[in-house]
């Protein structure tokens, strides 16, 4: 089993979601997060008259743990709903799992997994 950690824009977050859902990935964890750019999007910048601090940038954190089967194609997927071209898109990670265990039954493993989707 594996986890995917994706940070997304979050003007990108909607269409990452429904993406994976396309993709039969219709149960993740995500949340809110901010983060440092690098040298290029650090500071103040002016849009329209107003002026805003880029310093920490809002982005969505997306966790998503699944068969090893599917890691390819979830990757695939985050990475075309997220893309813009521009600086800032965001990051995918992979981790292997140990362990998994679905506290409602007990099953273990990638028996943990099963259910409508592949994922927890």
């Amino acid at each position: 089993m594996k986890k995917i950690e994706a940070i997304v824009r979050t003007s990108k977050f909607e269409d990452v979601k429904l993406a994976l859902k396309e993709n039969g990935i219709d149960f993740f964890s995500y949340w809110e997060c901010s983060g440092i750019g690098n040298e290029h999007t650090k500071g103040h910048h002016s849009y329209r008259g107003t002026v805003y601090d880029t310093q920490y940038i809002p982005r969505m954190f997306l966790s998503i743990v699944l068969k090893e089967v599917n890691v390819e194609k979830t990757i695939t997927c985050i990475e075309k709903a997220a893309y813009t071209g521009e600086l800032g898109d965001g990051m995918i990670f992979t981790y292997n799992i140990e362990e998994s265990v679905r506290i409602r039954t007990g099953a273990r493993g990638e028996a943990s997994t099963t259910g409508p989707s592949d994922t927890i």
